[in-house]
This record gives structure tokens, C-alpha cells and sequence, in this order.
């Protein structure tokens, strides 16, 4: 496995990780102070989010099968951190500050990691 390759795969890993806890935690908790309909929302906000947990972590177990997805994923992460920023500049930054900054950060950072990392791999494979 190429080095570009590992680093996809553990960006993946991450995705899932961080997918599959917080598609849990947000599962149980909702969203109780608003109306009935945005908890309902919100709640099958998380099962889809929990969801693509569950495909991220699968993508990464078999990464050296995986090509579009890998593009997909990535992409899907990007547009979760623009939707952060939208928020953030439409209606503030939420408390605690550092917390939602390292959110975004890493929705923006991580997933041009993994999609770099699936061009090389990409191009080293075309290589061969």
C-alpha cells in the first residue's frame, strides 16, 4: 500500500470515527429545547449521519478497492465545513469558541488530506 494511500485510509477512519460517535451521541440527546418537528429533523439528521459513519469506516477497510467513493466522501465532509462557515458568518460562532473552530477546521482540512492523498495514489497506480 502506497503511503498516499494510508494516509486516505486513515483520513477515512477518522470520518467514521467521528461520524459514528457523534451520529450516536446525537441520536440519544436530539435536540429536546425546540419544537417536536426539529427534533424529529434533527434526530434523522443523525441516524444519516451515523449512517455515513458506517461507510466511511467500510470505505477505509477496503480502501485499494475504493476510488469514486474516496471522491464522494471527501467531498461530502468539504461541503459539511462550508455549511459550518455559512453558519458561523450567518449567525455567529457558537460557545465554546475553540471547540466549533476545531470542528470546521478539520471538515475543511482533513478531507483535502485524503482527497490529495487519492490523487497520488491515483496517479501512482497509473504508473504500474
Amino acid at each position: 500500500m502506497f503511503l498516499s494511500q494510508r494516509v486516505t485510509q486513515i483520513c477515512l477512519f477518522l470520518f467514521a470515527a467521528i461520524a459514528i460517535f457523534g451520529g450516536c451521541v446525537q441520536m440519544y440527546l436530539g435536540e429536546p429545547d425546540t419544537t417536536p418537528r426539529l427534533d424529529n429533523i434533527h434526530r434523522f439528521l443523525s441516524g444519516i449521519y451515523l449512517g455515513c459513519g458506517f461507510i466511511c469506516g467500510w470505505t477505509a477497510l477496503t480502501i485499494q478497492k475504493q476510488n469514486t467513493l474516496v471522491f464522494l466522501i471527501c467531498t461530502a465532509v468539504f461541503l459539511s465545513g462550508i455549511g459550518r462557515l455559512i453558519s458561523m458568518n450567518l449567525v455567529g460562532l457558537p460557545e465554546p469558541r475553540g471547540l466549533w473552530l476545531g470542528y470546521v477546521s478539520s471538515e475543511i482540512i482533513v478531507p483535502i488530506t485524503a482527497f490529495i492523498g487519492q490523487i497520488i495514489t491515483n496517479r501512482k497506480l497509473q504508473i504500474k
